[in-house]
């Protein structure tokens, strides 16, 4: 496949990575020619230093060519020129990056008017993971596969203490065809392994049959003890902030923004309805415990810098508010989010990322995808004949670290496969995976009759 992405920066590279992981033809285009020739000796693609909002750049690139071209540059408004340039000329699929709050209000006219097939939006995907998690936490909703066969559900340890301080391999056998996916531990996501021991305060993401996890619901979950969200403290009223405040106020729930910009603090207050704005520094303690910080369910840190989102979610976190979530873009910062013990932290370039290849890559094989709190993905994909993986036991794949083949669905049977499990022609299977493994994921995925061992 044959895909163009315009815009070298940061997620313009991260979907490049990911597409050659892949097996695809990628061509990056950027105006900048020293960035360029430096990636070139890095990647196996081609490189042109070019402005693509000229047509006769996308003319001698031949786009029509091309299955897609992504549009990742720094304005909403190239993007968006760019890709209704390149469906003129005949691309099939465009995609463009848009952040702008007064765009994303009339997005279907734009796509509409301007031949976009896809629109990605940073903010938006980082606002609907923090929403769909505080969804999950007060709703224990379950993540259903297979047609409905095949469920995922979370729960604390606190509710089967019975599992604290005992190994995977020792869960298990209480699990009845059932496979522990991930821990989430002191908010990140971990792959646990066999001798892997779960501690107190983990919470556990375990997938089977759904009568099985039916049977486990019932015991940890209670829902007539099901807490309610009623209050959420938001730290920086950008677009992130926005975005979250509105969809929380939508569904009655009592929100703070606090922004210390005073225009921003303006708008924000003529673009939502039900929401408190606050004028003011949030490192000042004084104010956040004017503001009842203790008496909040959830406190979203989601300023423009990643030093002040983590110092200011370790403080809420040692206030004792329930949930806590950080927005963090340094991958660097990984370990240390671990330390502080925050619920969840999320980067936008990694969700922004993950939703683009699940677009370019969803029409060829995978089914259905979801994120697991901003840091893992969870996917159901149909085994293709050409699949280097396919009748090969699971334990002699060179599967990354960050990745658990989790579950198969052949003709109907639901199979929670072991390590001899073989996957074949047809199978449905579901993939949990860390989203720092997906390129290696697509690498293993993809078509072709040689093996990935000797």
């Amino acid at each position: 496949m044959k895909v163009a992405v315009i815009g070298a920066g940061k997620l313009g590279i991260k979907i490049t990575e990911a597409l050659l992981g892949g097996d695809n033809a990628v061509t990056l285009i950027d105006k900048n020619a020293e960035l360029l020739q430096k990636i070139g000796t890095q990647l196996d693609l081609l490189a042109v230093s070019a402005n693509a909002k000229q047509i006769e750049v996308l003319r001698d690139l031949d786009i029509k060519s091309y299955d897609y071209l992504v549009a990742v540059t720094d304005t909403d408004e190239k993007n968006i020129v760019i890709c209704s340039f390149a469906k003129k000329l005949g691309c099939p699929k465009a995609i463009a990056r848009i952040r702008d709050p007064e765009h994303m209000r009339q997005i279907d006219f734009i796509k509409e008017a301007m031949n976009i097939d896809y629109i990605v939006n940073p903010d938006m995907a980082i606002s609907n993971e923090i929403f769909k998690y505080l969804h999950e936490q007060y709703s224990h909703s379950n993540v259903i596969f297979s047609g409905g066969k095949t469920e995922l559900t979370e729960f604390s340890t606190e509710k089967l203490p019975v599992i604290i301080d005992k190994s995977i391999k020792d869960i298990i056998k209480m699990l009845e065809n059932m496979l522990v996916l991930a821990i989430s531990r002191k908010g990140k996501i971990i792959i646990p392994h066999k001798d892997t021991v779960v501690l107190e305060e983990d919470y556990l993401y375990v997938i089977g049959e759904k009568e099985n996890i039916d049977k486990l619901n019932v015991i940890v979950h209670d829902n007539y003890a099901m807490p309610v969200l009623h209050k959420v403290m938001i730290v920086g009223g950008g677009k992130t902030g926005l975005y979250l405040a509105k969809q929380l106020s939508e569904v009655d729930v009592s929100v703070k923004i606090i922004e210390i910009d005073r225009e921003r603090c303006q708008y924000l207050s003529e673009h939502l309805n039900d929401v408190l704005v606050l004028h003011g520094d949030a490192t000042d303690m004084n104010l956040l415990e004017e503001e009842n910080l203790d008496e909040m369910d959830a406190f979203i840190t989601a300023t423009g810098y990643d030093e002040d989102n983590l110092l200011l979610a370790l403080m809420a976190k040692q206030h004792g508010i329930p949930d806590v979530v950080a927005k963090v873009s340094r991958k660097s910062y990984a370990e240390l989010i671990e330390k502080l013990g925050i619920d969840m932290a999320l980067n936008p370039l990694d969700i922004t990322a993950s939703n683009i290849l699940r677009f370019i890559q969803g029409s060829k094989r995978i089914i259905s995808s979801q994120l697991i709190q901003g840091q893992a993905e969870i996917m159901e994909i149909v085994a293709d004949k050409n699949m280097q993986i396919l009748h090969t036991p699971i334990s002699r794949i060179p599967l990354p670290p960050g990745v658990i083949i989790a579950a198969i669905d052949r003709g109907g049977v639901i199979i929670i496969p072991s390590g001899e499990t073989e996957l074949k022609v047809n199978d449905r299977v579901t993939i949990f995976c860390l989203l720092s493994d997906v390129p290696k994921l697509e690498k293993l995925l993809k078509s072709g009759h040689s093996k990935f061992f000797k």
